[in-house]
C-alpha cells in the first residue's frame, strides 16, 4: 500500500477521469507528461491514446507499481522523481518537442510544480490540472482579487476553469472541492526574462501587507520610506491608496518601470539605520 504521507487523495471516479482525458485533447501524435498519477486512474486512458507518455511520480511505492504495470509498454516511461526539480527538456521523448502537461496536484505542491514547468526553458503547450477549487480560483483571479499566485501563473499562461469535482470522486475523501483547469502557455511571457526577478521582487513587496494601502505595503516590503514608495507608485500613474489585489499585471509592470527610474531602492531587512539611509541615498 502507498504511504499516506504526501497529502494524496486518489481519483477513483472513472467519469471524472474521462472528462479530464477528453479535455486534454490527446491524439496519437501527442506527447504527454503526467505528474502525480497516483494509482493510475487517468494514466491508463492517456497511455492508450498518446504518442508517448512520461509519468512522474514522487512516491516510491506508487512509482514501483506503475513501473510493473507498464513494463512491457514502449510508449510509457515511469520516472520516480520530484516534479519540482526535473528538467522537462531532459525527459524521455520530450527534448524540444511540444508536449501536454496533465496532473492532479495536492495544494502544497501545485504552485511550485506548475511554476517550475511554466518558467522552464521548455514549457508545455498546455496544462490540464486538477487542484483545490480555491487554488484554481486564486490562480485565475482578476484584478480585485489578485494575489502573488495569480501573478505567478498569469504572467506565463492564460487559463480557464473547466469544471468542479466533488470530494466523493476521491479516496480518501478530501474536505474540499477540486477544479480542473486548462492553462495555455503564452508564446511570450508578459515579463521579459531580464526583468522577471525584479518584477516578482516588487510585486512580492507590494503584497507584503495585502490589506493595507499600496504605498504602506510596498514601503514595508522594500523596507523604504512610505513617501518614497508613494512617489514610485504615483509616478506610475496609479493611486497609491489602492489595495494590492486591485492591480493588474500591466499596472505592476508600470510600478516596476517607476521603481527602475527611482534607482531600484530596496533595503535588506536587518540592516542598520545608517546602512539603510546610505543605500537609499545611493538609490
Amino acid at each position: 500500500m502507498p504511504r499516506q504521507r504526501l497529502g494524496q487523495n486518489f481519483l477513483t471516479d472513472g467519469s471524472v477521469a474521462g472528462r479530464i482525458f477528453r479535455a486534454a485533447k490527446i491524439t496519437s501524435d501527442t506527447l504527454v507528461v503526467e505528474v502525480g498519477p497516483g494509482r493510475g486512474a487517468l494514466t491508463f486512458q492517456i497511455a492508450t491514446a498518446a504518442g508517448h507518455l512520461t509519468v512522474i511520480e514522487f512516491d516510491h511505492d506508487l512509482a514501483e507499481v506503475l513501473k510493473l504495470r507498464f513494463a512491457e509498454s514502449e510508449s510509457v516511461d515511469v520516472i520516480e522523481a520530484d516534479a519540482r526539480l526535473v528538467d522537462p527538456a531532459a525527459l524521455p521523448h520530450v527534448g524540444d518537442n511540444p508536449y501536454v502537461f496533465v496532473a492532479n496536484l495536492p495544494y502544497y505542491a501545485a504552485n511550485p510544480i506548475m511554476r517550475h514547468f511554466l518558467e522552464s526553458s521548455h514549457p508545455p503547450e498546455s496544462m490540464i490540472v486538477m487542484v483545490q477549487r480555491e487554488v484554481a480560483q486564486d490562480m485565475l483571479a482578476k484584478p480585485g482579487d489578485m494575489s502573488m499566485l495569480s501573478l505567478a501563473i498569469q504572467v506565463y499562461a492564460d487559463g480557464e476553469i473547466l469544471f468542479d469535482v466533488p470530494p466523493s470522486a476521491f479516496t480518501p475523501r478530501p474536505k474540499v472541492h477540486s477544479s480542473v483547469m486548462r492553462l495555455t502557455h503564452r508564446p511570450e511571457p508578459l515579463i521579459i526574462d531580464g526583468q522577471r526577478d525584479d518584477f516578482f521582487r516588487v510585486a512580492k513587496a507590494g503584497f507584503k501587507a495585502p490589506r493595507k494601502q499600496l504605498h504602506n505595503s510596498l514601503g514595508r516590503g522594500l523596507n523604504i520610506d512610505v513617501p518614497m514608495a508613494k512617489t514610485i507608485i504615483e509616478n506610475a500613474g496609479i493611486d497609491s491608496g489602492r489595495r494590492p489585489a486591485t492591480l493588474s499585471i500591466d499596472e505592476w509592470k508600470a510600478i516596476l518601470a517607476s521603481w527602475y527610474e527611482a534607482g531600484k531602492p530596496y533595503v535588506i531587512h536587518g540592516t542598520s539605520r545608517s546602512e539603510r539611509d546610505r543605500a537609499l541615498n545611493q538609490g
